[in-house]
């Protein structure tokens, strides 16, 4: 299993960006795909994740701002965030399990991950 994110850079307080994560060597439909964060200094947090026939799900520092979507042609999970935050600023990592866990929003529970993509936020 491999994963691919990209799309993260600098962006300006209010603004969007839309991350990527492309997914090889997996059934797509059958995996959860989740995306977790870690700023400098900090622990990695869950951001939101999504799973075959599962409603999203959302931490609540970006519910209502960031939206996670799949893409089943293309194999990739994106995460489109809004109204970015000077605290939104992090290195995202997407990760991948092969069935959906009730404890989605647990960093442990995910076996497949790829390098991360930083999101910086600032004036």
């Amino acid at each position: 299993v491999q994963l691919q994110a990209s799309g993260g850079g600098w962006v300006q307080p209010g603004g969007s960006l839309t991350l990527s994560c492309a997914t090889s060597g997996l059934t797509f439909t059958e995996y959860a795909v989740a995306w977790f964060r870690q700023a400098p200094g900090k622990e990695r947090e869950f951001v939101a994740a999504v799973g075959n026939g599962r409603s999203p799900r959302y931490a609540d520092a970006v519910k209502g701002r960031f939206i996670i979507a799949r893409d089943s042609g293309k194999n990739t999970v994106y995460l489109r965030m809004n109204s970015l935050r000077p605290e939104d600023t992090a290195n995202y990592y997407c990760e991948a399990r092969s069935r959906w866990t009730v404890e989605y929003y647990r960093d442990v529970r995910y076996d497949s991950w790829g390098q991360g993509t930083l999101v910086t936020v600032s004036s």
